[in-house]
């Protein structure tokens, strides 16, 4: 761990305990009001060598201050070096440094599961390349790695090797992990798994609900290989803090013959972030809605200069900051909504994702110097026209210049992306196109962030998403969005540059998915080539496994010909069946010169 994470996380405790108190910060208006219930933590640790020489174990907790705590969680990790390896105590150490500074150092924005997995992999390879190096002095560098990510009301564990965490609930003690073991006939068991044997790790993970009292374990094999769980559990049960359980559960061990170094953490939940509504709801209304606002008014030191943009939703407005003369675009919620706390909770987020995405490609938000007084955002002021508008201008672009504004498009989807966001309203509406030609993607209203959807809040936030003409066909099902479901939407958007039209004759809905079949674009658009037309099928594929995986594949396939796609992409009846087409081109002309002879005759 970081000096500053270190001193930051144990805010009032020694290296071996510490706690978390109420987090609660003031209101910024009205009367003195209980601070919010928030995740509580009690730990302590203890590594001791034993019998042995040095000791091989490592182990280290993180209780950070928020909003770390409510984004990111408090994390627990112990670790054990393989004894065979003369590098084990490095392995160790490096493995626990190692997850709980990096895992703090992954946007927050990022799931539990995505942050710990890609933070254990990166440390595998990293282990595993300089045990390569000096392998032979010291015979490589191996170690287990069992992590503990309390977040929101979920426990994560990541775990490879033979480490363990318990849960202790209610009385009842519950091995969490699985040991990676491999025992040899008439021989002593092996660790199959690990960090640093491979280049490549399989890491174990889990997610389980908490519950206020829930207290958790983690020891080495010192430990649990000589206190078997209705020890362990005894002495959980006779109560204690947790540095007194942590001391009295290694005397045990020792007083058993451990004969290897001996470690161990207890975790014990003290209390739980309160979901209550009511509470939820203050929190969010604790900024006021502003009022209405006309040109020469001053906001918190914004002067309005005009209104670009007014719905039954939000007012947008164009603006100067009057400390550096800075042009700036405020967005004020709509007072319709000021008794609506999704409507709120979706407006906040907005500003949110807006400060931790950086790419050119992306509406950026704006650091005021002002002290904030209502609910708004400010943002880049963007001189330009929406997508939508630039398409009434240039009804049918050239192809070149159509794959440069989806290229655009598709760079900023990427950054969004990678922070495990999913944008689920692209629209021409929310991309706008500057007076460079460069597109921007603006609105984040309905953006889903893995990282945030951990977060438990009495809001409903799996309602519909996106506009229903861009909207991914699995919306209609009730499904999550993905990334598949904005390769959709950028489809639609691709088709339309090209066409002027929609993919589908009519709009779809839950009942119709089945029935409707794609239009190719070169009906409308004769410079559409086939392979062009293929990957625009390919990334409107209602079955979303049918889609592209990446935007850059759906990208190049726009640009370069595919032949796998052209392969599975039937041809022409006439190609296929040449006897069949002109049967049929016989009978429509037959039944043309019935109909013509019937209305010479009447």
């Amino acid at each position: 761990m970081s000096p500053s994470l270190s001193n930051q996380a144990r805010r009032g405790g020694t290296p071996e305990t510490a706690q978390v108190g109420d987090p609660g910060a003031p209101a910024t208006r009205g009367p003195a009001r209980p601070p919010a219930r928030g995740l509580r933590v009690r730990c302590a640790q203890r590594s001791l060598a034993g019998i042995k020489a040095t000791n091989e174990d490592s182990l280290d907790f993180a209780l950070p201050e928020e909003p770390l705590r409510t984004t990111k969680g408090v994390v627990a990790a112990i670790a054990d070096g393989m004894s065979a390896c003369q590098a084990g105590a490095e392995a160790s150490r490096c493995a626990v440094v190692g997850f709980l500074h990096d895992y703090y150092s992954t946007p927050e924005s990022w799931s539990v599961q995505r942050a710990g997995g890609r933070v254990i992999t990166a440390l595998n390879r990293w282990l595993y390349g300089r045990g390569q190096a000096l392998q032979g002095a010291r015979e490589g560098l191996v170690t287990t790695l069992s992590c503990l990510v309390l977040k929101s009301h979920s426990a994560h564990l990541f775990h490879v090797g033979d480490s363990r965490i318990h849960r202790w609930r209610e009385g009842e003690l519950e091995q969490l992990t699985k040991d990676h073991r491999l025992r040899m006939r008439g021989q002593r068991d092996y660790l199959c798994r690990a960090l640093g044997i491979d280049a490549q790790v399989e890491i174990d993970y889990r997610r389980l609900a908490l519950e206020p009292g829930d207290l958790f374990l983690l020891t080495t094999d010192g430990v649990h290989d000589h206190l078997d769980r209705q020890t362990l559990a005894r002495i959980l049960a006779e109560g204690g803090t947790p540095e007194e359980r942590v001391q009295r559960i290694l005397a045990q061990a020792r007083q058993a013959g451990s004969d290897d170094n001996l470690s161990c953490q207890v975790v014990q939940v003290e209390d739980l972030p309160d979901a209550d509504g009511d509470d939820f709801y203050r929190r969010l209304t604790e900024l006021p809605f502003p009022p209405p606002l006309e040109p020469g008014m001053v906001l918190d030191g914004y002067r309005i200069l005009r209104e670009l943009h007014a719905t039954a939703h939000v007012q947008v407005y164009l603006a100067l900051d009057t400390v550096d003369g800075r042009r700036v675009v405020l967005k004020t919620p709509s007072v319709n909504h000021q008794d609506d706390p999704g409507y709120i909770d979706r407006f906040a987020h907005e500003e949110w994702i807006a400060r931790r995405v950086d790419d050119p490609h992306v509406l950026k938000a704006v650091t005021g110097h002002h002290r904030r007084r209502f609910l708004y955002h400010v943002t880049e002021y963007i001189p330009g026209r929406t997508l939508r508008q630039w398409l009434d201008d240039h009804p049918r672009p050239s192809l070149a210049l159509a794959r440069d504004i989806l290229g655009q498009i598709a760079q900023g989807l990427r950054a969004l992306h990678r922070l495990d966001m999913v944008h689920q309203d692209l629209k021409p509406d929310n991309i706008l196109i500057d007076e460079q030609g460069t597109a921007h993607i603006i609105d984040f209203g309905s953006t889903l962030v893995a990282g945030l959807e951990e977060i438990a809040t009495p809001l409903d936030r799996g309602g519909p998403a996106g506009t229903r003409n861009y909207a991914a066909p699995e919306y209609f099902r009730g499904w999550h969005g993905s990334r598949r479901s904005d390769i959709y939407s950028l489809g639609v958007i691709a088709y339309e540059i090209l066409t002027g039209q929609r993919p589908w004759s009519r709009p779809l809905n839950a009942r119709n998915l089945g029935r409707v079949h794609y239009r190719p674009a070169s009906r409308f658009n004769p410079d559409v080539p086939a392979w062009m037309d293929a990957a625009l099928q390919k990334a409107l594929a209602i079955d979303p496994e049918r889609r592209y995986q990446r935007l850059s594949e759906f990208i190049h396939d726009l640009s370069h010909p595919n032949p796998e796609l052209l392969r599975d992409r039937p041809p022409p009846l006439l190609e296929r069946n040449p006897l069949a087409f002109w049967k049929w081109a016989a009978w429509l002309l037959g039944l043309a010169n019935l109909g013509w002879l019937i209305a010479w005759l009447w």
